[in-house]
């Protein structure tokens, strides 16, 4: 029967120059860091190139890594950073951290709410829901859709995400927050019952 080797063995492989190792790890991650780049930039070549620059960057700093985190946390981190920054570039922004922002403790108040035609589970199932989640993600401000992507699409816990991206676990928690809670009415025009629909009450 063949042994399935952990990232953890693969990675301290690579550091001693096997480069198998290394490539090994490549094959296992590189849909998933495609995947993230081009959520986060919504440009073909510039997740290319992303994807690229993040596993060059990964081999060339490996030895740094003091496999402290999983090597994908480590992984994910690396082309978060590497998206912002043309995501920044694009804007004519300075290349900052991504907590450069202070982040308050207010949180957006929904102008539309209304019970869903369709249950969840259901909707989750369509492919159209997946163009709309898609959409929804790019009206997202990149510091908050990048820790929706980590967290609720990769799977990262809230410690994870905020280890990728160099944040406070509160602060993750706040910005996941206002990432479901935008995204939750982006969605909640589509598929939201006009009948049942309930009037907000703007605060302030």
């Amino acid at each position: 029967m063949t042994t399935v080797l952990t990232d953890a063995e693969f990675v301290r492989r690579a550091k001693t120059g096997e480069l198998a190792a290394f490539e090994e790890l490549v094959t296992r991650y590189e849909r998933r860091v495609y995947s993230l780049a081009f959520r986060m930039l919504a440009n073909q070549q510039d997740a290319e190139d992303v994807t690229q620059e993040a596993f060059l960057s990964a081999l060339e700093h490996l030895g740094d890594f003091r496999e402290e985190s999983s090597f994908y946390t480590w992984l994910m981190r690396i082309t978060s950073h590497a998206a912002l920054k043309i995501i920044r570039k694009r804007k004519g922004l300075p290349t900052e951290s991504l907590d450069a922002t202070a982040e308050d403790d207010s949180l957006p108040h929904p102008e539309y709410i209304a019970d869903w035609r369709e249950s969840p589970e259901r909707l989750a199932q369509n492919n159209e829901t997946a163009r709309l989640i898609d959409e929804a993600l790019a009206k997202l401000d990149e510091d908050h859709r990048v820790v929706f992507l980590l967290r609720d699409v990769e799977g990262l816990s809230v410690k994870e995400t905020a280890d990728a991206l160099g944040l406070s676990e509160a602060n993750v928690k706040v910005r996941l927050l206002r990432a479901r809670l935008q995204l939750r009415e982006h969605l909640t025009r589509a598929f939201g019952d006009e009948h049942k629909r309930v009037a907000s009450h703007k605060h302030g």
